[in-house]
C-alpha cells in the first residue's frame, strides 16, 4: 500500500472513481468521432461537400482530440453555412423564406431544396433535398453543434485537457502520476471535481449531437433502401 493510501484511507475508491470518469470520458469522445464521420459522409455523398474523416489520436492528450472534433465540426458547419448562401443566391426570395417557414410542408421544402441542389451541383441524389432541409432549416447547427464545440473547448483547457488518452492501459499507479503528478487527496478531489462538473453537460450534448445525426442518416438509409 503506498504510503498517500496510509495517509488518506479514501484514496483508493477516488483512484477508480477517476480512472472510470476518464473512461466514461473517452467513450462519450469516440462516439462523437463517430457521429461526425457519419454525417460528413452524408455531407460528402449528398450535397458535393469534401470533408475530411477524422480519427482519435491514440498517443494525444485530450486537448489534442477535443480540437480536432473542433476542427471538424467548424469545417461542418462552414460548407452547411455555404450551402445556405447557396440557396439564398438561386431562390427567389419568397421560396428561400418557405425554407424556414414552419408552416410550410417539409415535403415542399424538400422538393425546392433538391432543386437548387440540381441546379449547384449539376445533378444531385434524391435525398439532397432532404438532407439539406434537415440541416439548415432546423436548430442543428446552430444549437447542437454550437453547444457541443464549446463544451469541448472548455475540457481542452481544463485540468484534464493534458491527459493522455491511453493511460488507462498503463495501471493506476501510471495514470495516476499522468494526471496528478503525484498522489495526493487534494489532487484526487479537484481531478474528480473537474470530470464531474464536465461530464454531465457534455454527456447530455454529446447524446443530443449524435441523436440529431441518427436521426439524418436514418432517413437517408431508408431512401436508400
Amino acid at each position: 500500500m503506498a504510503l498517500s493510501d496510509l495517509l488518506y484511507p479514501d484514496n483508493p475508491r477516488r483512484r477508480q472513481e477517476l480512472i472510470h470518469l476518464h473512461q466514461e470520458l473517452l467513450d462519450c469522445m469516440s462516439m462523437n468521432f463517430h457521429a461526425t464521420n457519419e454525417l460528413a459522409g452524408v455531407l460528402n455523398a449528398h450535397l458535393g461537400c469534401t470533408i475530411t474523416h477524422i480519427k482519435m489520436r491514440e498517443s494525444g492528450t485530450v486537448k489534442e482530440n477535443c480540437d480536432i472534433i473542433i476542427q471538424a465540426m467548424s469545417e461542418i458547419q462552414r460548407q452547411v453555412q455555404k450551402i445556405d448562401s447557396d440557396m439564398k443566391e438561386k431562390l427567389e426570395p419568397v421560396l428561400y423564406q418557405k425554407l424556414y417557414d414552419i408552416k410550410e410542408p417539409e415535403l415542399e421544402k424538400i422538393a425546392i431544396a433538391h432543386k437548387v441542389f440540381s441546379i449547384v451541383l449539376g445533378e444531385a441524389t434524391s435525398t439532397a433535398g432532404m438532407v439539406a432541409i434537415k440541416l439548415i432549416g432546423s436548430n442543428f447547427i446552430t444549437l447542437t453543434v454550437s453547444k457541443l464545440v464549446s463544451l469541448l473547448a472548455q475540457i481542452g483547457a481544463s485540468v484534464l485537457g493534458g491527459i493522455s488518452i491511453t493511460i488507462l492501459g498503463l495501471g493506476i499507479e501510471m495514470i495516476l502520476h499522468a494526471i496528478l503528478g503525484a498522489v495526493e487527496r487534494n489532487q484526487l478531489l479537484a481531478a474528480v471535481r473537474s470530470y464531474e462538473e464536465h461530464l454531465s453537460e457534455f454527456k447530455e450534448a454529446s447524446e443530443k449531437y449524435q441523436r440529431a445525426i441518427h436521426e439524418v442518416t436514418s432517413l437517408v438509409r431508408q431512401q436508400v433502401q
